[in-house]
């Protein structure tokens, strides 16, 4: 006979690691929530304050990257002498203009096709160019 008494075919031993293992789980679990929970508290603050700032964020078109070059219907950059390309715009678009205009809007001081083409050449910016990082945030769903 052995020292540790069975029960349903487990030692008292085994058991008592099964019950420990339980324990563990269980506070690890009440610990990342905790965690998780303070996290959410101090991001909606932060979001809430950048979303004014998103909108007032700007893109130029084209960014530096494409500096002289024009911008073709499709939003692709084109050289000068390419036919229904548009020049580079004047100025930046803050964000708020950028959301107007892909809601169907016209970027200020841009005709109907202009804008289109400035909001084409948006939609195709990548990670790394001027302007992403204000396009994506506008992409974020608040």
């Amino acid at each position: 006979m052995t020292d540790n008494p069975t029960q349903n075919g487990k030692t008292a031993d085994s058991q008592d690691a099964s019950q420990n293992a339980a324990i563990v789980t269980r506070r690890r679990a009440l610990m990342m929530g905790a965690v998780t929970a303070s996290a959410v508290v101090s991001i909606k603050p932060a979001l809430a304050q950048t979303a004014g700032s998103v909108l007032n964020c700007e893109i130029p078109v084209p960014g530096n990257h494409a500096a002289g070059g024009y911008i073709g219907p499709d939003g692709k950059i084109v050289s000068p002498d390419t036919p229904g390309a548009f020049p580079p715009a004047g100025r930046n678009f803050t964000g708020e203009e950028v959301k107007r205009a892909m809601n169907g809007r016209s970027l200020p001081g841009t005709s109907y096709d202009q804008s289109k083409a400035y909001v084409n050449y948006i939609r195709r910016l990548q990670s790394g160019q001027s302007g992403f990082t204000c396009y994506a945030s506008l992409q974020m769903p608040r």
